[in-house]
This record gives C-alpha cells, sequence and structure tokens, in this order.
C-alpha cells in the first residue's frame, strides 16, 4: 500500500508537470471568462501574448528544452492551417466569436497554442516518464497514417469520410505496441492506442471548458452552450495519433533495451550538482514533494528487467 500511495502521488505531480502549458492556458481561458480588465486589448490578443511570453518562460528557467519548443511550433503550423481552413467562410466548422487583431483570416493565433498544448504534453510527458516501446511499428507506416489522417480533416468536405477506415489503420499499426513509463523505479506499460484514447478524453473536456468560455463555439452553440457531443472524441483521437506520431520527429522512440545514455535527445536542466544528467527538475521537485529527494535514481536503469514490467 505505501508504494502504490507513493507512485500514485508521483505519478499526479510528473502528470501535472507535463500538463504545465496547457492547464496555464485552462486557467487563462476561464479566468478571462469571468473577469477581463484590459479593454484596449482584445482577449484573444491577450491570450496569444501571455501563451507566447509563458512558453518563453519556460525556455529561460530550463523548464522546457529546445526540443519541446520545437514541437509547439510545428503544432501552431500545423493547427493554423488547418483552423484557417475550418473557420472559412466557405466550410464555417466553428467560429471564434471574439475579436482580435492578431490573427489570420478568421483564426486567432492562440488557437494554434491549443493545439501545441497537446503537443507539449506529449513532449513533455515522454521526457519526465523515459518513454520507451515495444513493437513499435514502422516508421513509415505511421508517416503514411498521420498524413492521411490530416488530409482527412481537409477532404471530408468535399468526399467521403474516412475516419472508420482511419481507426481500422490505426489498430492495424498500433494494435500491438505498448509504452512502457517509470514513475520512479519500475516500468509500468499501457498500450499505446488506450493512452490516446485517454488522451483525447481529456482533450475533449478542455474543449468542453473552452467553449462553454466562448473562445470557439460550434454552430449548434451560437443559441447558447451546450455539451460538445461524445462523437467528437472520434475526431480528437485521430488528432491525438497524429500528435503522437509528430512528437516522434524530435523524440525518437526506443527500444525497452535501450540504455539511458545512449539517448540523444537532452533534458531541459542543467548537468550540474543539483540535478544530474539524467534527471529533470520535475521528477526533482516531486521528490522534494515526497520528502524523500534520495529515493529518486540519478538516472534510468542501463536496463529493463522483466520483472519490473507491471501492467498499469
Amino acid at each position: 500500500m505505501k508504494t502504490f500511495l507513493r507512485e500514485f502521488w508521483l505519478f499526479g505531480i510528473k502528470q501535472a508537470s507535463a500538463s504545465i502549458f496547457g492547464g496555464y492556458l485552462l486557467f487563462l481561458i476561464l479566468l478571462t471568462k469571468f473577469w477581463y480588465p484590459f479593454e484596449s486589448l482584445y482577449r484573444n490578443d491577450f491570450l496569444f501574448l501571455a501563451a507566447l511570453g509563458f512558453q518563453l518562460a519556460l525556455l529561460a528557467l530550463q523548464l522546457e528544452s529546445p526540443r519541446e519548443a520545437a514541437v509547439i511550433l510545428i503544432f501552431h503550423a500545423v493547427a493554423t492551417a488547418m483552423e484557417v481552413f475550418k473557420t472559412s467562410d466557405a466550410i464555417g466548422a466553428w467560429q471564434y466569436p471574439g475579436e482580435f487583431r492578431i490573427g489570420i483570416g478568421n483564426v486567432p493565433l492562440f488557437a494554434g497554442f491549443m493545439y501545441s498544448a497537446v503537443g507539449s504534453y506529449i513532449a513533455r510527458v515522454w521526457r519526465i516518464f523515459d518513454f520507451r516501446f515495444s513493437n513499435y511499428p514502422p516508421k513509415a507506416a505511421t508517416y503514411v497514417l498521420v498524413a492521411l489522417i490530416y488530409g482527412n480533416f481537409f477532404t471530408h468536405h468535399f468526399i467521403f469520410d474516412l475516419r472508420n477506415g482511419l481507426l481500422l489503420g490505426a489498430a492495424l499499426c498500433f494494435g500491438r505496441s505498448a509504452i512502457f513509463y517509470r514513475i520512479d523505479r519500475a516500468y509500468r506499460y499501457m498500450p499505446v492506442l488506450l493512452g490516446c484514447f485517454l488522451g483525447s478524453f481529456f482533450v475533449w473536456i478542455a474543449e468542453n471548458v473552452s467553449t462553454f468560455s466562448n473562445i470557439w463555439i460550434y454552430p449548434n452553440q451560437t443559441d447558447g452552450w451546450q455539451m460538445v457531443p461524445f462523437g467528437k472524441l472520434v475526431a480528437w483521437f485521430l488528432l491525438m495519433m497524429l500528435s503522437f506520431v509528430l512528437v516522434t520527429l524530435v523524440n525518437q522512440p526506443r527500444p525497452l533495451d535501450c540504455p539511458t545514455d545512449s539517448l540523444s535527445h537532452k533534458t531541459a536542466a542543467r548537468p550540474d550538482s543539483a540535478v544530474s544528467a539524467g534527471e529533470t527538475r520535475e521528477p526533482r521537485l516531486a521528490a522534494w514533494l515526497l520528502g524523500r529527494v534520495e529515493s529518486i535514481p540519478q538516472g534510468s536503469p542501463d536496463r529493463v528487467d522483466s520483472e519490473d514490467f507491471r501492467a498499469a
């Protein structure tokens, strides 16, 4: 029981650290719905500047690595292109009712950061939990899959919708794949598809918060807010698959037997006496909250023994 409670607490602290950017955005979205004092600055422009400033602060404080910042930039570009199309007068899939000056077409540039928060979470949780994989599919297959997913977000307005086939493709591609993640010392695992579904569920919750806060609205919400249908989870699941594969462009999927010292990526922390090369600042903070700094290993294990695999 003691081990379970310890890992449960540490898991929550690490997840909160990985979600720091998305949590910050949701906090601002809710806060500015009920209280916004800047009459000379549009709300959407304020949210964009606040998100940009927060990202710069994370980099300056070395709580985010340049690789993770690159993920956010990639997501912002990919998402903004889709948003411009989806909110165009000809498509009108959703709309941003608030005014703005910093934007493209009908889209405030802040919108791209909401997608970037998903990429930021995946990149950060990958590092903090030291992700390893089993039965990871060929990269070429994953790239083809997500290219079709991204294309379908555009083409389904003109031709038939491929989402059912894409769900089948995701199952065939990642059906045998598992993510191994380290909470403290031992590795635990879950199927990749389950992880993406859980991620899409929390994004759906965040979407309900955002539409309730009038950041964007769907056509059926113009006369008053109502909950986003559960069917939207399918689109978010496919977007989560796209997000996951995009992160692999900067984070190499590593097998279980890959030593930590051979990883090519750098952590966001400096390799000084306070934080060693194998750690990040977030796990050290979690250890401090537990009151047992000495129990956090100074790096990941050089190998993963079969007895350390435990189901999540």
